[in-house]
């Protein structure tokens, strides 16, 4: 049962999901990518932007005729390809390393049989592998899986914390479960998607522009700069 104070965070965040969607509409995510491309994606993108992201993503692509290929590939190759993207003496490993194990494990490259696992076993499944964390786990159960799960990445912890949708002290990795907690299964995805939007492009991290945004009735941050 909710106390009072979490129906009061529940009710606010379903009016930042509706208000957001009237600002912004209904965002749709990029081209839906198989599970595994996913997963990949998503490991490149840490740290970097989308397109350094997609410029990596596209050279392995390019390069290997499978994930199977780039699995067994030369790792200085494929260090080389992903090299946009930054951290690639990190990434390469790992990535070569979670293809290898899922592998073994699966005996092949596939992460379909999660769609049968709940949210909560999926997520462990995920995260048990060295560079895959709650946000990265989070966006291949949503957006490749069909599974419910809010990811949360720099700009959703940085906005949510100013809304006060979440407490100051609380980890991005414990930020997952408390906002899935408090946003409907349905939300997750356009909420998330929103969220980032207005991060990138008015709640910004150095200066917020709050006078362009739409929720300064809602934020604690921009109350605190009232009073």
């Amino acid at each position: 049962m909710k106390t009072n104070q979490q129906e009061e965070l529940t009710q606010k965040a379903h009016t930042v999901y509706e208000r957001l969607v009237d600002f912004f509409g209904l965002p749709e995510w990029r081209d839906p990518l198989p599970p595994i491309d996913e997963l990949i994606s998503t490991i490149l993108s840490q740290n970097t932007n989308d397109r350094n992201r997609d410029i990596a993503f596209y050279a392995l692509k390019e390069e290997f005729p499978t994930w199977e290929a780039v699995r067994d590939a030369d790792p200085e190759t494929v260090m080389d390809l992903i090299r946009p993207a930054g951290l690639a003496n990190q990434k390469g490993p790992r990535l070569q390393a979670v293809l290898k194990q899922i592998s073994a494990e699966r005996g092949e490259l596939s992460l379909d049989f999660l769609k049968d696992y709940s949210a909560a076993e999926a997520q462990a499944w995920l995260t048990r592998f060295k560079g895959v964390g709650p946000k990265t786990a989070s966006i291949v159960l949503q957006f490749a899986l069909d599974i419910p799960a809010f990811p949360v990445d720099t700009h959703v912890y940085r906005v949510t914390g100013r809304l006060g949708l979440r407490p100051d002290s609380m980890s991005a990795d414990q930020a997952h479960e408390h906002l899935a907690n408090l946003f409907e299964p349905e939300m997750y995805g356009p909420g998330h998607l929103n969220i980032i939007r207005l991060g990138r492009e008015i709640c910004k991290a150095r200066k917020p522009l709050c006078d362009r945004c739409p929720l300064t009735d809602l934020c604690d941050y921009y109350q605190n700069l009232e009073n």
